[in-house]
């Protein structure tokens, strides 16, 4: 099956992921995670592209990105994944002994309404709905931690967002989000769609070629002959 266009939009909002090979462990420790958010600020520096919101779990994570240049979002993750990959191999000595991606990064769009902030929540609580942390605050390498840091840890990585948070955030991340929203994200993600109200998702599909990412998956199934009567 042909993989779908990659999004990428000027000023867009997307979600983009990436896990690990065979879902293997690629953060084993606190360096580990460290480095990442340092490629992360260089990618940043590199790239016209801003960093809305994030997460990093043992082996996998999310970003929440908004190119300011079409095409930007698909350079900078390149960028990301093929650095990471190259430093990752070098500290561990693991050259040559398979992916550490299973493959390319997956990424859909969101909405900049109550989707983008729902899209945020699931992001955020990622760590706390994997019973890593108590509180979703607590988990240090994600961007609610890193945003209630006054002033924020070096390297600087968080923009301003495009829609203000709510006033009781923390409290709001910490709430798990209903089925429907967590299925839907979840959908989104696996699949490349566009998140966000209906008209808003068939207008965005449309023009950026993504009507496949909507279609119901595997094939239509046949329709039997109808007998005529004898």
């Amino acid at each position: 099956m042909p993989r779908p266009p990659r999004a990428g939009e000027a000023f867009g909002i997307y979600h983009a992921l990436n896990r690990a090979n065979l879902r293997a462990t690629i953060f084993h420790k606190e360096g580990d995670y460290l480095a990442f958010e340092k490629i992360l600020g260089e990618g940043l520096e590199r790239y016209q592209i801003e960093l809305l919101c994030y997460q990093l779990m043992p082996n996998h994570y999310h970003l929440v990105l908004r190119p300011l240049v079409s095409g930007e979002l698909s350079r900078f993750m390149k960028w990301i994944g093929g650095t990471h990959t190259m430093r990752y191999h070098a500290h561990y000595h693991t050259q040559g002994l398979g992916h550490v991606y299973q493959q390319r990064f997956k990424s859909f769009p969101i909405q900049s309404d109550e989707h983008f902030l729902v899209a945020c929540r699931y992001v955020e609580r990622n760590a706390l709905r994997a019973g890593l942390v108590t509180s979703a605050e607590l988990w240090r390498w994600g961007s609610l931690w890193r945003w209630l840091q006054k002033p924020e840890p070096i390297p600087k990585l968080l923009s301003a967002w495009p829609i203000p948070r709510l006033p009781n955030w923390t409290q709001l991340v910490n709430e798990a989000l209903s089925d429907a929203e967590l299925e839907a994200v979840r959908r989104c993600a696996h699949r490349g769609q566009p998140y966000g109200d209906e008209t808003w998702t068939e207008s965005v599909a449309r023009r950026m070629n993504l009507e496949s990412t909507m279609r119901p998956r595997g094939r239509p199934r046949k329709s039997l002959p109808t007998r005529k009567p004898k």
